[in-house]
């Protein structure tokens, strides 16, 4: 199944700061940048194989109160299963970053629509954020399934909105720009220190850009507020997609 890929294609656009162009793609999800999980995930599976041989080893000459040689008798089974264990965990992380579903969006996605959909979701499941800059698209998944979709307004060459890959720092339900004249931005998720965030309270309209802001519906940005936590990953990308089946990580 291929990806989603909409477009609202050759809008003028009137950016804050000068004029651009700019176009509007939908998408199901992106794929991410400069991070890899699998590292982290193959450091945990090396620790729960050293782990799980040693434990059993010490288990198995205490319990049977064998000489030093016996241990040798299960050095094969106990490196098979510890080795089995390590697969089945890397796996079971893999899964939670492998794009199982994605949303079934008719149509070319306009400013300020958004889709959310947790039903048939497990509820509980690694959270990751997509964005898309080139199709000016956010996505929401979770363990794998795409829950959220919206149409995002994003920074513009003098306020451009960074790539790469950010943890969600801070949560702010009420939260002022002292940075802009005390401008709303509730349902903050803080991804720099420095003012870049994905909120609500603007208006996502064709003609107007953020200051390099992530700004979304207030519905959409009030669902993903409460389901977010700290620490949970926002990867920005520039043009770069992904399907079915294919890794988010």
């Amino acid at each position: 199944m291929e990806m989603r890929h909409r477009a609202i294609m050759k809008i003028a656009m009137k950016w804050i700061g000068g004029a651009a162009c700019a176009a509007v793609m939908a998408l199901g999800g992106i794929t991410l940048a400069g991070v890899s999980m699998s590292e982290s995930a193959t450091a945990n599976s090396e620790t729960t194989v050293a782990l799980t041989a040693q434990r059993v080893g010490m288990d198995d000459t205490t319990a049977g109160n064998q000489s030093a040689a016996a241990p040798a008798v299960f050095e094969g089974p106990t490196a098979a299963i510890a080795g089995k264990m390590a697969l089945d965990a890397e796996k079971r992380a893999a899964s939670q970053f492998t794009v199982k579903r994605i949303l079934p969006i008719e149509g070319p996605m306009k400013y300020g629509e958004w889709h959310w959909d947790t039903e048939g979701v497990p509820e509980t499941g690694k959270l990751i954020m997509t964005v898309d800059l080139e199709a000016r698209v956010i996505s929401v998944f979770r363990d794998g399934y795409e829950i959220g979709a919206a149409v995002a307004m994003l920074g513009t060459v003098e306020h451009p909105t960074p790539v790469g890959t950010f943890p969600i720092l801070t949560k702010e339900r009420h939260n002022v720009s002292e940075k802009y004249g005390n401008a709303p931005m509730p349902w903050t998720l803080r991804l720099t220190w420095d003012g870049i965030a994905i909120h609500g309270g603007s208006e996502v309209e064709n003609g107007y850009a953020s200051h390099g802001c992530i700004a979304v519906p207030d519905g959409f940005a009030d669902k993903l507020y409460a389901i977010a936590k700290k620490g949970d990953i926002v990867v920005i990308t520039d043009g770069k997609r992904i399907g079915m089946g294919d890794a988010i990580i």
